[in-house]
């Protein structure tokens, strides 16, 4: 395994840190910051659309240069902002802060997908990305339970001064591991990236990773009150319970991205099937302790399976000019997480009660398996239309002897 991948996948866990852990800490933030806890959850709400933002407009503005600098450079504004939000004085800044550290967010999964993706031979794109994702789902099962921990017993700010302790680590390791891209010298041209979303194939696989990976996070957002409004359990067990997801995140992870790289759509569609029918057995026996935890690490494992194999298959359609598409993809997954939260918080609001959000993601990742069905089968009919056409065979010469008369 290339080394580079570690230090990529150690970027990723500070970013998955700086990006969850805040939600177990918004007691303390709005105790300090004197507003509401609704007020402080917009640290999450705007850190959500700073993500998309930088996916895109970052990506977008460095396409020019070459990707391991850029790298850095991200490293290097996400160790910027979460300074900014440890030092904050007020909310505002504190919000300045989140905004700064997520702009560098998408745009570091985006290139760094591609940066992976290129450590390794071709038919092993999906394992090297969902290595670099591992550090993400390592963020879920370790780093966000230490990091609420050590917030409640030092004060919300030492969490973030330690994670961007881990950006620096991240910075050195890229700039001592990530080797110089073969092709650093060949100008990349916008123009010919944003030909990418001429693919329609390209725009349906950035829709299944809005709704396939919405549906499930609709139903992670609003999980704590599902467990103990629904399930039974106490407040103290949903931290250890979420260890449980987390670890569902990192088998899914890694067993999605070596699957891919075998049967793409295949994986795919297996994987989003499962999430549907997970979701719906979850929202049908939340009153049973025992179902909602094997429920919880098969939601984990099959809804970050797709992960891998839905950024490879972005940046395999995207006719040559992956990274932009890549982005997008990351900013994708976000749209995903805000229009499952919101459609998760209608249904409560609607007095549907706490299993509502698990209903509703069930519907709106089965809108995603539609949509995968339908690309996947597109993709075939393409595949066997381009295949050249089989030669006649040639006519054989009889090789009776004629007689002369």
């Amino acid at each position: 395994m290339p080394l580079g991948l570690i230090a990529l996948a150690m970027g990723a866990f500070g970013i998955g840190l700086t990006e969850f852990v805040i939600m177990g800490l918004l007691p303390e933030v709005a105790r300090d910051f004197a507003v509401t806890e609704a007020a402080a959850g917009w640290l999450i709400s705007g850190y959500a659309l700073g993500v998309v933002a930088g996916a895109l407009g970052l990506t977008a503005a460095t396409i020019r240069l070459p990707r391991k600098p850029v790298l850095l450079g991200l490293v290097v504004l996400f160790i910027a902002g979460n300074v900014v939000t440890a030092l904050a004085p007020d909310y505002g800044i504190a919000m300045t802060g989140r905004i700064l550290a997520a702009l560098s967010h998408g745009a570091f999964f985006g290139i760094g997908s591609v940066v992976a993706a290129s450590l390794v031979a071709p038919e092993k794109r999906a394992g090297a990305i969902a290595i670099m994702f591992t550090g993400l789902t390592a963020a879920n099962v370790l780093g966000v339970p230490f990091g609420t921990f050590l917030g409640q017993q030092f004060g919300w700010r030492s969490t973030f001064w330690v994670i961007a302790g881990i950006g620096i680590l991240a910075l050195v390791g890229i700039a001592a591991l990530v080797p110089v891209a073969k092709d650093a010298d060949e100008a990349i041209s916008l123009r010919r990236e944003l030909r990418a979303f001429r693919s329609m194939q390209v725009w349906l696989s950035l829709a299944v990773t809005v709704l396939a990976f919405g549906g499930m996070f609709g139903a992670f957002t609003y999980i704590a009150y599902t467990l103990t409004e629904v399930s039974g359990f106490t407040a103290g067990a949903v931290p250890w319970l979420l260890v449980l997801f987390g670890a569902g995140l990192v088998a899914g992870n890694w067993l999605g991205g070596r699957l891919a790289d075998r049967r793409l759509d295949l994986t795919l569609i297996a994987f989003i099937a499962a999430l549907v029918v997970v979701l719906i057995a979850f929202a049908l026996l939340a009153g049973s302790q025992v179902a909602t935890i094997v429920a919880l690490v098969l939601m984990g494992a099959l809804g970050f399976g797709t992960v891998p194999g839905l950024q490879s298959r972005v940046m395999d359609y995207a006719d040559g000019a992956p990274t932009l598409a890549s982005g997008a993809n990351i900013g994708a997954f976000n749209i995903g997480n805000a229009l499952g939260a919101w459609a998760g918080g209608v249904g409560i609001s609607a007095g549907l009660g706490y299993t509502a959000p698990v209903w509703i993601g069930a519907v709106i990742s089965g809108a995603g398996l539609v949509v995968m069905a339908l690309a996947a089968v597109a993709a075939r009919r393409a595949r066997i239309a381009a295949r050249p056409p089989r030669r006649a065979a040639p006519a054989t010469t009889s090789t009776v002897p004629v007689p002369v008369v």
